[in-house]
């Protein structure tokens, strides 16, 4: 390989290093050196990453006093530098147990698929441990330990809703996804069809750039994240299609939208009863966001193709050319394999966080 790509490889690697960090409102962008990356993997530290607490508090002490959570089904990522190695991990406020005064801890070594079987250090954290979850105001926590207090403002998505006239019959909103990606998206499930889609959110400007494929300029892809989207033939919006292989293997931000589910906004029993429909074995199983009671393992919701080429997609045209005015024309853009089932939540891997 040449100079070139070894170059592009570092700057990338930065950028994944840094991507922990908060948005900042800038009118140039931030520039990235291979010179910081470098200096940042060869500098000596001094850290127990053998101990949860000690990587946990030195967590906690390096965030500023207020972090803002953007995942959807709150996750706040971090990484950080630990003699030459990237550990990467998550302090998640799960809607399930943070009003119980718990908040989920979990790092792990953070190298590639070559490496798969880095062990993962996971903690439900509370005041046994002497952390403290207190809740400061609806979607907004404060957790202090050892003496330092970080508020975390989740992602207020109350607001967000689909566009008039952007759903079908029989289609119903489960409920907003802002994903890792940095992309939004409307969950939506069509009862008569039994099958879920994600909808492109378009109501604010998409942090991705398209370009069509050669075979229909209805199939759309992003230049950043490689997601694939659907130009739908009866409605004004765009039906996330494909996701790139390479990606969902490496479990990295561009992985699609499965894992960031709209946990904060669900009404009532919507979702556990959509997923008792494509799934009724579930039954007594599961809980309101479709998960274990134990969140061992979650419902993947997983419509979307992973490719590995942009013609891989072709098929989904063809389908939906031909079924444009038949009653399961919006099957075309779901997977064989859709109906998903119950799989543990995985930590995200490739130096994405």
């Amino acid at each position: 390989m040449n100079g070139s790509f070894f170059a592009r490889a570092g700057f990338v690697a930065l950028l994944f290093a840094l991507a922990a960090g908060p948005a900042l409102a800038q009118d140039v962008p931030q520039l990235q050196t291979n010179q910081s990356y470098v200096e940042d993997v060869t500098r000596a530290t001094t850290l127990n990453v053998g101990d949860p607490m000690a990587v946990f508090g030195y967590v906690l002490s390096k965030l500023p006093e207020r972090v803002k959570v953007y995942p959807t089904e709150n996750y706040y990522y971090f990484g950080f530098m630990h003699n030459g190695i990237r550990y990467a991990g998550n302090i998640r406020l799960d809607a399930s147990n943070r009003d119980d005064g718990k908040v989920i801890f979990a790092y792990f070594e953070d190298t590639s698929q070559w490496y798969d079987e880095a062990p993962v250090e996971h903690a439900v954290l509370d005041a046994s441990q002497g952390v403290m979850v207190e809740k400061v105001e609806p979607l907004v926590y404060r957790i202090s330990y050892q003496g330092k207090s970080v508020v975390f403002a989740l992602n207020d998505l109350r607001n967000v809703k689909p566009p008039a006239g952007s759903l079908g019959p029989g289609e119903t909103f489960i409920g907003p996804i802002f994903d890792e990606s940095a992309i939004r998206f409307f969950l939506v499930y069509n009862s008569k069809l039994k099958a879920f889609h994600y909808i492109l959110d378009e109501t604010e400007t998409v942090a991705d750039s398209f370009f069509p494929s050669n075979r229909s300029d209805r199939i759309l892809i992003g230049k950043r994240t490689g997601f694939a989207f659907y130009k739908d033939h009866r409605l004004d919006r765009k039906i996330l299609i494909g996701a790139f292989e390479g990606n969902m293997r490496a479990n990295n931000y561009f992985d699609g939208p499965f894992d960031q589910l709209p946990d904060n906004f669900i009404d009532g029993e919507t979702l556990r009863q959509a997923i008792l429909q494509v799934q009724p074995a579930l039954t007594g199983q599961i809980d309101r966001f479709g998960g274990a009671p134990d969140g061992s393992i979650r419902f993947m919701i997983g419509p979307y193709l992973p490719y590995q080429a942009i013609t891989d997609l072709d098929p989904i045209h063809t389908c939906a050319q031909k079924k444009q005015k038949q009653p399961d024309y919006y099957r075309c853009f779901v997977t064989d394999d859709e109906s998903g089932g119950m799989v543990a939540p995985r930590r995200k891997r490739s130096g994405r966080r």
